[in-house]
């Protein structure tokens, strides 16, 4: 299981990874987002951040591919809303929410890859808890604002009144995961789900 002694290696990935954390205007807030990922990665006793599969059974795609996407997808998306709408999108809470939606699959997804890319914290690491909540869990105890906890969760029901960066993050989440799975199984996330109900993204 790895140890804090590798934060650092941790944090120089996670900051490569996602260079939309630039995005992020408040400092404290952009270090929590780092923080999430590294304890994440840590417990999930992951040798690489790339190596975390999009899904349980889709390793073609990787998270960080995965959640790029969802976080691009989320900021057109809200420019839209801004131009078209007047919407107030607080763009910090949306960028940060996009990155930490699925954080949680570090925890989640230890079961489903290769034993030298993993050795988990079972304290924390399984597929017992669905990624949204862990996700939650985790930037709830590194500290981000509650706009940001309350947008992680993205399955339906799991946050009864969402705001307006929540669903933008859940319907930027359904579109890049839609593509996925036509890209690389020829189904759409529909089907995808009917057939393998583990996990819907």
């Amino acid at each position: 299981m790895a140890d804090d002694s590798d934060d650092s290696d941790y944090e120089a990935q996670v900051r490569d990874a996602f260079p939309e954390l630039d995005a992020i205007t408040g400092d404290r807030l952009r270090e929590q987002v780092v923080e999430a990922w590294v304890l994440g990665l840590r417990r999930g006793g992951w040798r690489d951040v790339r190596d975390v599969p999009y899904a349980w059974n889709i390793d073609e795609v990787s998270n960080v591919e995965h959640t790029r996407g969802v976080t691009e997808i989320a900021v057109e998306s809200a420019a839209v809303q801004r131009n078209r709408h007047d919407a107030a999108v607080d763009t910090d809470t949306l960028v940060a929410a996009c990155l930490l939606h699925d954080v949680g699959k570090c925890y989640e997804y230890v079961g489903h890859v290769d034993d030298e890319l993993v050795d988990p914290d079972p304290t924390y690491a399984s597929g017992v808890i669905p990624h949204s909540l862990s996700g939650y869990a985790l930037a709830h105890e590194v500290g981000c604002p509650l706009a940001v906890q309350r947008a992680i969760p993205h399955f339906i029901g799991e946050i009864p009144e969402r705001t307006l960066e929540a669903e933008l993050v859940a319907s930027a989440n359904a579109a890049s995961s839609n593509a996925i799975t036509q890209a690389t199984m020829g189904i759409s996330l529909d089907e995808w789900v009917d057939r393998y109900s583990q996990t819907t993204d």
